[in-house]
């Protein structure tokens, strides 16, 4: 076995894995944010889910696999050479594992991106596809967000017209409490109380919204729970089969590892990130871009799955972090609830992370040029 097959390895399996710290909790934020369920059930969820997409991706996802070995981008010597790959690999890696250490949900498909275009033009300068890295990878990355913001704003505003039609009631927690005061009057020499009466409201913030009422005899919230459990699923499904690819693509320059295999490896590290360092972005995601319910969760999670899984039968690199963020968002617009303080911070992250990228891959290519 050869230090460079090594190094590739390494490279794919710390991209696997910081790829998994960062986006795994994604498709089941919104089941925790809206207290569905806990943190420990959710990430076994969208362990579970991401695993299986990873694996379809073997059938489904061969065009982006095509696309992230860089080919059409470069020349196609340069996709042979092992060191272009290590240094995408690292570069991607490294830019995912320091966004996640932080809190901050960004895309590894970004990352990847950015990583491509420094190391190619580094290794090739003005022969780089210019044109096809801003056709086939920007405009998805960019368009993406906000097509996901305004379909969950339309889907909700939809969903929550058809529940008023159907005559399903909301109870936000809200408590209406009568609270008797007492004054103390003085006549003469008597000493009189005076009892006045006031009603006052208050909202029991460890109260989640629930919805009463009942479709075809079953209890409407469970039926939401079940739904927004399987949105869940199929956001993180989606995940696995648009991620996996991407990562895998990169160790085609070896030809050593079989593809399916690859993809297997690539699922099973990925799941590990996960599971081990996915705490601090799924809080961003839950609790930090702004507070929902079931159902608005359900919602946000169908936009998102519908956009991610219909880029990734098309070969379209979107991501899916993007996307979440924009359902989420966009939830939040219709409710006016959204952080708009934190929502700033997630893009200004966002437009940081191709150039770190692009830096740090183009400076790992010229290191492994010269030692390799």
């Amino acid at each position: 076995m050869s230090l460079v097959f090594i190094l590739l390895l390494v490279a794919a399996c710390f991209l696997a894995y910081s790829n998994g710290a960062n986006d795994n909790f994604k498709g089941v934020a919104t089941l925790f944010g809206s207290g569905t369920t806990n943190y420990k059930k959710a990430i076994s969820w969208a362990t579970l889910t991401t695993f299986f997409g990873s694996v379809v991706a073997i059938v489904l996802a061969q065009e982006l696999v095509k696309n992230f070995s860089g080919k059409g981008l470069v020349p196609n010597e340069l996709i042979l050479d092992p060191n272009f790959a290590i240094s995408i690999a690292l570069g991607a890696a490294i830019t995912v594992y320091l966004a996640t250490r932080i809190g901050m949900p960004i895309s590894t498909t970004h990352s990847l991106v950015g990583a491509l275009f420094g190391a190619g033009v580094m290794a090739v300068g003005y022969d780089f596809n210019f044109m096809k890295l801003g056709k086939t990878f920007l405009m998805p990355l960019v368009v993406s967000p906000l097509m996901a913001a305004v379909a969950s704003l339309i889907a909700y505003l939809l969903f929550r017209y058809i529940r008023k039609i159907l005559r399903i009631n909301k109870d936000d927690g809200i408590s209406i409490q009568k609270v008797e005061n007492q004054m103390a009057l003085t006549s003469g020499n008597q000493m009189q109380m005076e009892s006045h009466s006031k009603l006052t409201a208050s909202i029991k913030n460890d109260v989640n919204t629930t919805y009463s009422g009942k479709l075809l005899g079953i209890s409407f919230q469970k039926i939401l729970d079940s739904l927004h459990y399987l949105s869940s699923g199929v956001v993180s499904f989606a995940r696995g089969l648009n991620d996996t690819p991407k990562i895998v693509g990169l160790l085609l320059v070896i030809n050593t590892m079989d593809i399916k295999w690859s993809m297997i490896a690539v699922a099973v590290v990925m799941a590990i990130g996960g599971l081990m360092n996915a705490k601090k972005v799924g809080i961003t995601m839950s609790k930090k871009i702004t507070p929902m319910n079931s159902g608005q969760g359900f919602t946000a999670n169908m936009i998102t799955g519908l956009l991610v899984t219909t880029a990734s039968i098309h070969g379209l690199p979107v991501s899916t972090t993007h996307v979440s963020v924009g359902s989420i968002f966009g939830i939040g617009t219709v409710t006016k609830k959204s952080d708009v303080k934190m929502v700033s911070k997630i893009i200004l992250s966002w437009v940081l992370t191709l150039p770190i990228a692009a830096l740090v891959s183009a400076l790992l290519f010229k290191t492994l040029e010269a030692i390799l």
